[in-house]
Protein backbone atom coordinates (compact mmCIF):
# COMPACT_ATOMS: atom_id res chain seq x y z
CA UNK A 1 0.00 0.00 0.00
CA UNK A 2 2.36 2.81 -1.29
CA UNK A 3 2.21 6.12 -3.21
CA UNK A 4 4.42 7.01 -6.02
CA UNK A 5 7.30 8.23 -3.57
CA UNK A 6 7.82 5.36 -1.53
CA UNK A 7 7.74 2.76 -4.24
CA UNK A 8 10.50 5.17 -6.46
CA UNK A 9 12.29 5.19 -3.16
CA UNK A 10 11.74 1.03 -2.54
CA UNK A 11 12.87 0.67 -6.05
CA UNK A 12 16.12 3.04 -5.51
CA UNK A 13 16.96 0.96 -2.75
CA UNK A 14 16.89 -2.25 -4.34
CA UNK A 15 18.83 -0.75 -6.83
CA UNK A 16 21.43 0.42 -4.60
CA UNK A 17 21.47 -2.53 -2.08
CA UNK A 18 22.07 -4.60 -5.16
CA UNK A 19 19.81 -7.63 -4.12
CA UNK A 20 18.03 -8.90 -7.01
CA UNK A 21 14.18 -8.53 -6.91
CA UNK A 22 11.60 -7.90 -9.29
CA UNK A 23 8.13 -5.48 -9.28
CA UNK A 24 4.94 -6.15 -10.61
CA UNK A 25 1.87 -4.07 -11.46
CA UNK A 26 -1.43 -5.72 -10.99
CA UNK A 27 -4.62 -4.88 -12.85
CA UNK A 28 -8.05 -6.84 -13.20
CA UNK A 29 -6.71 -8.77 -15.68
CA UNK A 30 -3.21 -9.47 -14.28
CA UNK A 31 -4.91 -10.51 -11.07
CA UNK A 32 -7.68 -12.82 -12.82
CA UNK A 33 -4.01 -14.27 -14.86
CA UNK A 34 -3.51 -15.51 -11.43
CA UNK A 35 -6.27 -17.46 -10.33
CA UNK A 36 -6.29 -19.30 -13.87
CA UNK A 37 -2.65 -19.99 -13.97
CA UNK A 38 -0.58 -21.40 -11.36
CA UNK A 39 2.44 -19.88 -12.86
CA UNK A 40 1.59 -16.55 -12.79
CA UNK A 41 0.06 -16.78 -9.25
CA UNK A 42 3.81 -17.62 -8.19
CA UNK A 43 5.37 -15.02 -9.70
CA UNK A 44 3.11 -12.53 -8.08
CA UNK A 45 3.68 -13.71 -4.93
CA UNK A 46 7.37 -13.84 -5.59
CA UNK A 47 7.64 -10.39 -6.41
CA UNK A 48 9.28 -8.02 -3.90
CA UNK A 49 6.63 -5.38 -4.42
CA UNK A 50 3.08 -6.22 -5.97
CA UNK A 51 1.37 -2.92 -6.42
CA UNK A 52 -1.96 -1.86 -7.72
CA UNK A 53 -1.91 -0.74 -10.98
CA UNK A 54 -5.97 -0.37 -12.03
CA UNK A 55 -8.49 1.71 -9.74
CA UNK A 56 -10.97 -0.66 -9.50
CA UNK A 57 -8.12 -2.82 -7.53
CA UNK A 58 -8.05 0.25 -5.37
CA UNK A 59 -11.89 0.33 -4.51
CA UNK A 60 -12.07 -3.30 -3.63
CA UNK A 61 -9.04 -2.64 -1.57
CA UNK A 62 -10.39 0.05 0.29
CA UNK A 63 -14.05 -1.51 0.70
CA UNK A 64 -12.21 -4.33 2.64
CA UNK A 65 -11.01 -2.09 4.92
CA UNK A 66 -7.18 -1.17 3.48
CA UNK A 67 -6.24 2.89 3.47
CA UNK A 68 -4.96 3.40 0.17
CA UNK A 69 -5.30 6.82 -1.76
CA UNK A 70 -4.34 6.27 -5.10
CA UNK A 71 -3.02 3.40 -7.45
CA UNK A 72 0.30 3.24 -8.54
CA UNK A 73 0.18 3.23 -12.25
CA UNK A 74 3.03 1.38 -14.32
CA UNK A 75 3.54 4.02 -17.21
CA UNK A 76 3.38 6.46 -14.27
CA UNK A 77 6.04 4.88 -12.14
CA UNK A 78 8.27 4.81 -15.28
CA UNK A 79 8.41 8.15 -16.03
CA UNK A 80 9.07 9.62 -12.39
CA UNK A 81 11.46 7.21 -11.82
CA UNK A 82 13.01 8.09 -14.82
CA UNK A 83 12.97 12.08 -14.03
CA UNK A 84 13.74 11.79 -10.23
CA UNK A 85 16.48 14.18 -9.09
CA UNK A 86 18.02 10.56 -6.68
CA UNK A 87 17.61 8.45 -9.35
CA UNK A 88 19.98 10.45 -12.29
CA UNK A 89 23.12 7.64 -11.80
CA UNK A 90 20.59 4.58 -12.15
CA UNK A 91 21.32 2.90 -15.50
CA UNK A 92 17.86 1.61 -17.68
CA UNK A 93 17.34 -1.76 -20.03
CA UNK A 94 14.64 -1.55 -22.01
CA UNK A 95 12.90 -5.52 -22.43
CA UNK A 96 10.01 -6.01 -24.48
CA UNK A 97 8.11 -3.41 -27.36
CA UNK A 98 6.12 -4.73 -30.05
CA UNK A 99 8.82 -4.40 -32.63
CA UNK A 100 12.31 -3.40 -32.70
CA UNK A 101 11.36 0.00 -33.82
CA UNK A 102 9.40 0.66 -31.35
CA UNK A 103 11.49 0.06 -28.64
CA UNK A 104 13.56 2.44 -30.21
CA UNK A 105 11.28 5.11 -30.48
CA UNK A 106 10.95 4.64 -26.59
CA UNK A 107 14.41 4.94 -25.98
CA UNK A 108 14.76 8.23 -27.96
CA UNK A 109 11.49 9.54 -26.24
CA UNK A 110 12.73 8.92 -22.98
CA UNK A 111 16.33 10.44 -24.14
CA UNK A 112 14.70 13.15 -25.42
CA UNK A 113 11.87 13.60 -21.84
CA UNK A 114 14.64 13.26 -19.13
CA UNK A 115 18.35 14.82 -21.05
CA UNK A 116 20.74 12.54 -19.23
CA UNK A 117 19.12 10.00 -19.22
CA UNK A 118 21.69 6.51 -18.82
CA UNK A 119 19.92 3.75 -21.47
CA UNK A 120 22.08 1.03 -21.66
CA UNK A 121 20.72 -1.52 -23.81
CA UNK A 122 17.24 -2.64 -24.90
CA UNK A 123 15.89 -6.20 -26.37
CA UNK A 124 12.59 -6.79 -28.09
CA UNK A 125 11.63 -10.30 -27.61
CA UNK A 126 9.75 -12.48 -30.34
CA UNK A 127 5.86 -13.17 -29.73
CA UNK A 128 6.41 -16.86 -28.21
CA UNK A 129 8.42 -18.53 -25.38
CA UNK A 130 12.06 -17.51 -25.72
CA UNK A 131 14.61 -20.91 -26.70
CA UNK A 132 17.25 -21.91 -24.02
CA UNK A 133 20.21 -20.58 -25.96
CA UNK A 134 17.87 -16.95 -26.65
CA UNK A 135 17.19 -16.71 -23.06
CA UNK A 136 21.18 -17.58 -22.56
CA UNK A 137 21.94 -14.43 -24.94
CA UNK A 138 19.26 -11.99 -22.97
CA UNK A 139 21.10 -12.86 -20.22
CA UNK A 140 24.51 -11.77 -21.22
CA UNK A 141 23.24 -9.21 -23.04
CA UNK A 142 21.31 -7.29 -19.89
CA UNK A 143 24.45 -8.45 -17.25
CA UNK A 144 26.65 -7.45 -19.63
CA UNK A 145 25.08 -3.95 -19.73
CA UNK A 146 25.37 -2.92 -15.80
CA UNK A 147 21.92 -2.33 -16.15
CA UNK A 148 20.50 -1.15 -12.78
CA UNK A 149 16.73 -1.21 -13.58
CA UNK A 150 14.84 -3.47 -16.31
CA UNK A 151 11.48 -1.78 -17.51
CA UNK A 152 9.66 -5.00 -18.63
CA UNK A 153 7.11 -3.91 -21.28
CA UNK A 154 5.74 -6.97 -22.28
CA UNK A 155 1.89 -7.66 -21.31
CA UNK A 156 0.62 -9.94 -18.58
CA UNK A 157 1.17 -12.71 -17.94
CA UNK A 158 4.26 -12.59 -20.26
CA UNK A 159 6.33 -9.89 -18.12
CA UNK A 160 5.10 -11.45 -14.63
CA UNK A 161 6.35 -15.18 -15.78
CA UNK A 162 9.49 -13.91 -16.94
CA UNK A 163 10.35 -11.77 -14.76
CA UNK A 164 10.16 -14.38 -11.77
CA UNK A 165 12.27 -16.87 -14.15
CA UNK A 166 14.55 -14.75 -14.92
CA UNK A 167 15.43 -13.58 -11.54
CA UNK A 168 17.73 -16.41 -10.08
CA UNK A 169 19.65 -15.91 -13.62
CA UNK A 170 19.93 -12.02 -13.71
CA UNK A 171 22.76 -9.81 -11.41
CA UNK A 172 20.50 -6.84 -12.18
CA UNK A 173 19.34 -5.54 -9.35
CA UNK A 174 15.51 -4.94 -10.29
CA UNK A 175 12.48 -5.87 -13.20
CA UNK A 176 9.57 -3.53 -13.17
CA UNK A 177 7.07 -4.86 -15.65
CA UNK A 178 5.01 -2.00 -17.03
CA UNK A 179 3.14 -3.41 -19.60
CA UNK A 180 1.60 -1.01 -22.06
CA UNK A 181 3.92 2.01 -20.76
CA UNK A 182 6.15 0.45 -23.74
CA UNK A 183 3.65 1.87 -26.39
CA UNK A 184 2.25 4.64 -24.54
CA UNK A 185 6.00 6.86 -23.76
CA UNK A 186 7.02 5.59 -27.61
CA UNK A 187 3.79 7.77 -28.68
CA UNK A 188 2.56 4.89 -30.44
CA UNK A 189 -0.79 4.43 -28.35
CA UNK A 190 -2.68 6.67 -27.14
CA UNK A 191 -3.84 6.99 -23.34
CA UNK A 192 -7.04 8.12 -21.55
CA UNK A 193 -7.49 11.24 -20.47
CA UNK A 194 -6.78 12.15 -16.98
CA UNK A 195 -10.55 12.39 -15.87
CA UNK A 196 -11.13 8.84 -17.52
CA UNK A 197 -7.99 7.37 -15.34
CA UNK A 198 -9.08 8.79 -12.87
CA UNK A 199 -12.71 7.53 -12.48
CA UNK A 200 -11.56 3.74 -13.51
CA UNK A 201 -12.96 4.31 -17.09
CA UNK A 202 -9.60 3.62 -18.94
CA UNK A 203 -10.83 0.28 -19.66
CA UNK A 204 -13.50 1.60 -21.98
CA UNK A 205 -10.96 3.79 -23.88
CA UNK A 206 -9.05 1.63 -24.63
CA UNK A 207 -11.84 -1.09 -25.66
CA UNK A 208 -13.31 1.60 -28.30
CA UNK A 209 -9.70 1.99 -29.87
CA UNK A 210 -8.98 -2.04 -30.13
CA UNK A 211 -12.48 -3.71 -29.43
CA UNK A 212 -11.23 -7.01 -31.17
CA UNK A 213 -8.69 -7.77 -29.23
CA UNK A 214 -9.70 -6.34 -25.40
CA UNK A 215 -13.49 -6.74 -25.66
CA UNK A 216 -13.16 -11.02 -25.29
CA UNK A 217 -10.93 -9.91 -22.00
CA UNK A 218 -13.11 -7.35 -20.72
CA UNK A 219 -16.71 -9.20 -20.91
CA UNK A 220 -14.44 -12.35 -19.67
CA UNK A 221 -12.85 -10.34 -16.62
CA UNK A 222 -14.41 -7.71 -15.46
CA UNK A 223 -17.84 -9.65 -14.75
CA UNK A 224 -15.60 -12.04 -12.74
CA UNK A 225 -13.92 -9.85 -10.74
CA UNK A 226 -16.58 -8.21 -9.07
CA UNK A 227 -17.65 -11.61 -8.45
CA UNK A 228 -14.73 -12.80 -6.43
CA UNK A 229 -14.76 -9.13 -4.60
CA UNK A 230 -18.56 -9.15 -3.61
CA UNK A 231 -18.00 -12.95 -2.27
CA UNK A 232 -15.03 -11.67 -0.42
CA UNK A 233 -16.76 -8.48 0.95
CA UNK A 234 -20.11 -10.44 2.45
CA UNK A 235 -17.20 -13.21 3.73
CA UNK A 236 -15.43 -10.40 5.47
CA UNK A 237 -18.98 -8.43 6.67
CA UNK A 238 -20.18 -12.01 7.98
CA UNK A 239 -17.10 -12.70 10.07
Amino acid sequence: MLDYDEACRRIESMAGDGEPGYVCHVAVNSLLNARRDPQVSEALRGATLTLPDGMPIVWALRSLGEEIEDRVYGPDLMLKLCGRRDAGGLRHFLYGGRDRDATVALAAALRERFPGISIVGSWTPPYRDLTAVEEAEVVELIDGSGADIVWVGTGSPRQEKWMARMQPRLSVPVMVGVGAAFDFHAGLVAQAPRWMQRRGLEWAYRLRREPRRLAPRYLRDNPAFLALWARQWLAERRS
